[in-house]
């Protein structure tokens, strides 16, 4: 087994939000496997949403990359000869209990209901099993009024004083809020972040790298880039990430 893992996020990262991986992305990720680098995946997102992106099958998912972590780990396989192992399987409800999680999903719909918006849609809380993803403008709109979202928050930062909002009347009770994507909040358990999946990768291997997009505190990639534990790399769209494959593939061939 290589001595070195790289693990990728998704949205931002090898595609674009919500959006299908295109094929130089795909090249990009076979060479750096031909060039003696395992490769991962990590992703808030569910294991089926992530397959969707990806261009795959779950099935062709688990089998393609080495580790393939969905929901930040909660749900994670490894690929084992032809086919794969789960690694873990948890729940943040059972974590930390109905009477818990019905506050804070009471919370956040007043909260979003008090938010006037360019347009507002449907599904604003997707509960997975290890977080809940959280959108003011709802995650049923569509790839336009997800992008006429994401520039009206630049500017007047919904998502930056929701997560305030949750911190103060949430922060004695262990939960992290973190902002991700284009239109929306992750909720996890505190160390239920990126890094929850590097306990089963960190003593496999002597070199560990991350990359992603939202790695600024407050980003959803910024624990698993800052961790002692990898080398973090920053990335500002696929494009982007296709040019740092290559200068980790050169800087392999120059140490030979």
């Amino acid at each position: 087994m290589s001595k070195t893992l790289i693990l990728f996020d998704v949205d931002g990262t090898l595609t674009a939000p919500r959006n299908e991986v295109k094929p130089d992305m795909l090249e990009a990720l076979s060479k750096l496997s031909q060039n003696g680098f395992l490769v991962g995946i990590v992703g808030g997102s569910d294991i089926s949403k992530i397959a969707e992106q990806l261009c795959k099958t779950e099935l062709e998912l688990k089998r393609s990359f080495e580790f393939v972590f969905s929901e930040n780990g909660l749900v994670s396989f490894q690929k084992s000869g032809r086919g794969f192992v789960e690694l873990s399987k948890d729940s943040m409800v059972q974590h930390l209990g109905e009477e818990l999680m019905q506050k804070l999903i009471n919370f956040c719909l007043h909260y979003m209901s008090q938010i006037t918006l360019p347009c507002k849609r449907g599904t604003f809380i997707e509960y997975r099993r290890g977080m809940l993803n959280v959108s003011p403008v709802g995650r049923a709109c569509s790839q336009e009024e997800r992008d006429q979202f994401f520039q009206y928050d630049k500017e007047h930062n919904i998502r930056k004083d929701m997560v305030a909002a949750l911190q103060k009347e949430f922060g004695s009770s262990n939960i992290k809020f973190s902002i991700g994507g284009q239109i929306s909040i992750d909720v996890f358990p505190v160390g239920w972040d990126k890094t929850y999946c590097l306990q089963f990768v960190e003593a496999r291997f002597e070199c560990i790298h991350f990359v992603g997009d939202k790695t600024s505190p407050g980003g959803n990639d910024f624990e698993i880039f800052s961790d002692p534990r990898t080398i973090g790399h920053s990335v500002s769209s696929p494009d982007d990430t296709i040019e740092l494959i290559g200068e980790l593939i050169r800087s392999v061939a120059s140490d030979q």
